[in-house]
C-alpha cells in the first residue's frame, strides 16, 4: 500500500507505519518526492491549498481514501472533488478540548469584565462598583452539539450552567437539558444568555445567524462563534452590536480572514476578536496522528472508519 503524507508530520508518522507501507511525502505546494500514481491513501494537512489538492488528485489517479485533519471540510468538497467518489474522513474531535476551553474563557471574560479590569490595570486605577456576573444558572445554547459542542457542555456544566443544544440528528446527550433538531434552535434563543456557534459550514448553515436571530436573542445575550465566519451574517451582526440588540460577541472566525483593519468590528467595545486560534494546542498534531493511524488500521482491516464525512451534507 502506498500513502501520500504531509512533510510536516513525516518524521513523527513514518516510524509508526506498518513495514509494508510505502510513503510519498508532499509539501504545502503539492510537490511530491516520489511517484504517487498508484497511491491509495492521502493524509492532507492544515491550510490545504486548492492548488495543492488539485495536484494530488491529478497525480494519484488510484486514490481511494482522503483523511483531512480539519473538522470543517467545506473548502475540500467541491463538485470536482465529489466526482472522484473518494472516501473522506475528517479530524472532528481533534480540536474539541482547546476550543471548548476557549469558549469557557470567552464567557468568563465577559461575565467577569476582564477586558475592563485589564484596562483599569494598565491605567493604574483602583475602580469598583460595576456589575460582575456568574456563569452559575446561566443558559447556554450550543448550535451544533457535535464533539466540540459536547466538550463545551462538559466544561460549562462544571460551572453550573443550563445547557441546550441542537444537532442534525437530535438525541439525548450527557450534560444537555435538551437537544433539538437542526431547525429547532430558534425558539430556544429567547432563553439563552450565551449562544455558541459550533455547527459545520454547509450550504444550509451559511449566513443562518442573521438579523432574525439577533431579534430573537435577549438584549443581554452574548454570541460566540468558533465555527466558520460565513455562518454569521457579518453585516447583521455589526448592526445588532451597534444598536445594542445583543450585549456582545466573541469572534474567533470571521467571513474574510484575516479581518480587514477597516472592519467596524475592531472598534466595537463589546466585541472580543481572536485570530482563528481557538483550536491551537501543542497536542493537536499528536491527536491528529493518533486518529489517522487508528483509521489506517481500520481501513486495512475493512472495518468502518471514524469520522466518515457525508459529502452531500457537507460534514
Amino acid at each position: 500500500m502506498k500513502l501520500i503524507i504531509p512533510i510536516e508530520v513525516a518524521a513523527e508518522l513514518e516510524p509508526k507505519l506498518p513495514d509494508d507501507v510505502v510513503v510519498v511525502r508532499v509539501d504545502s505546494e503539492g510537490n511530491l518526492d516520489g511517484d504517487a500514481t498508484d497511491a491509495e491513501v492521502y493524509y492532507s494537512w492544515f491550510l490545504l491549498k486548492p492548488t495543492t489538492l488539485q495536484r494530488i488528485l491529478t497525480s494519484a489517479r488510484q486514490l481511494r481514501w482522503h483523511h483531512a485533519p480539519n473538522a470543517g471540510v467545506n473548502h475540500i468538497i467541491t463538485p470536482k472533488y465529489i466526482e472522484r467518489n473518494l472516501i473522506l474522513t475528517n479530524g472532528a474531535g481533534v480540536h474539541a478540548i482547546p476550543i471548548a476551553e476557549f469558549v469557557i474563557g470567552y464567557m468568563l471574560s465577559y461575565a467577569k469584565q476582564l477586558p475592563r479590569l485589564q484596562k483599569l490595570h494598565t491605567q493604574h486605577r483602583w475602580q469598583r462598583g460595576f456589575q460582575i456576573e456568574e456563569l452559575l444558572d446561566k443558559t447556554l445554547l450550543i448550535i451544533g452539539a457535535g464533539e466540540i459542542g459536547q466538550e463545551i457542555a462538559v466544561r460549562a456544566k462544571a460551572f453550573g450552567m443550563r445547557i441546550l443544544g441542537s444537532r442534525r440528528h437530535p438525541q439525548p446527550l450527557p450534560n444537555f437539558e435538551k437537544v433539538v433538531g437542526a431547525n429547532g434552535w430558534k425558539p430556544l434563543l429567547s432563553e439563552a444568555d450565551y449562544v455558541v456557534v459550533a455547527t459545520p459550514l454547509t450550504w444550509e448553515t451559511k449566513g443562518m445567524i442573521d438579523d432574525e436571530v439577533f431579534q430573537l436573542m435577549p438584549s443581554h445575550a452574548y454570541l460566540i462563534n468558533i465555527a466558520r465566519g460565513a455562518i454569521v451574517d457579518e453585516s447583521a451582526l455589526t448592526k445588532a452590536l451597534q444598536a445594542g440588540k445583543i450585549a456582545g460577541a466573541a469572534l474567533d472566525t470571521v467571513f474574510t480572514e484575516p479581518l480587514s483593519a477597516e472592519s467596524p468590528l475592531w472598534l466595537l467595545p463589546n466585541v472580543f476578536i481572536t485570530p482563528h486560534c481557538s483550536a491551537h494546542s501543542p497536542r493537536t498534531k499528536e491527536r491528529s496522528l493518533a486518529l489517522f493511524l487508528d483509521n489506517l488500521t481500520r481501513y486495512r482491516q475493512g472495518r468502518p472508519l471514524r469520522n466518515l464525512v457525508d459529502q452531500t451534507a457537507g460534514y
